[in-house]
């Protein structure tokens, strides 16, 4: 079926609002946001530390199950995060990159590691992972989100709050989980061993 000239007009409508959306956040960067701001260095921070944490603590004989499990954070935090920035729930007045929304430091770095040392945690002392990932919850959104909020690096729009981000967490570490779970039984299944 042929695309209707109605339809291509409003394509090229989104994208030109797209395009003003994207100059204008990079505008907002170079002028709030940018290298030389302290906002900026505190996030850089929140991205480097992490990474450079794991790779010193991460326990290499389960590190392909780990990166699976930390992959899987990383995504739907990512994709809820840009969501909640695209819907006006929530935003981050310092990015590392303004065109991409949400916050790279934790999506990519933070936020994944800090899961991901928890189950290795749990793996390693034989612990109840379900218990100590939502404690972890509760520390990320009735501790750490708060200091974010004070420190004007994290904004609460429309009545969000602190447990909607708590039952955030939570999705997003069973989610990764329940996943995580599906490919171990899929490697050990005999019926996709040698596929």
């Amino acid at each position: 079926m042929l695309t209707s000239k109605e339809h291509l007009e409003a394509l090229d409508k989104i994208t030109s609002m797209t395009e003003k959306l994207t100059q204008t956040q990079l505008e907002f960067w170079q002028q709030y946001s940018h290298i030389d701001t302290w906002g900026f260095k505190i996030v850089l921070f929140m991205f480097i530390v992490p990474l450079v944490l794991l790779y010193f603590v991460i326990d290499r004989k389960n590190i392909f199950l780990l990166g699976f499990y930390g992959t899987n954070i990383h995504i739907w935090f990512s994709y809820i995060n840009i969501a909640g920035v695209k819907h006006g729930f929530f935003s981050y007045p310092f990015e590392l990159i303004p065109y991409i929304p949400g916050n790279l430091s934790l999506d990519a770095a933070l936020i994944p590691v800090v899961y991901m040392l928890i189950y290795q945690w749990t793996i390693n002392h034989k612990k109840n992972f379900y218990i100590y990932s939502i404690a972890l919850s509760l520390l990320l959104a009735f501790a750490f989100k708060p200091i974010l909020v004070h420190l004007n690096l994290f904004v609460l729009h429309k009545g969000t709050n602190y447990f909607h981000l708590f039952i955030l967490y939570c999705i997003i570490f069973l989610f990764s989980k329940l996943i995580t779970n599906l490919f171990l039984k899929m490697q050990n299944s005999p019926k996709y061993r040698d596929v």
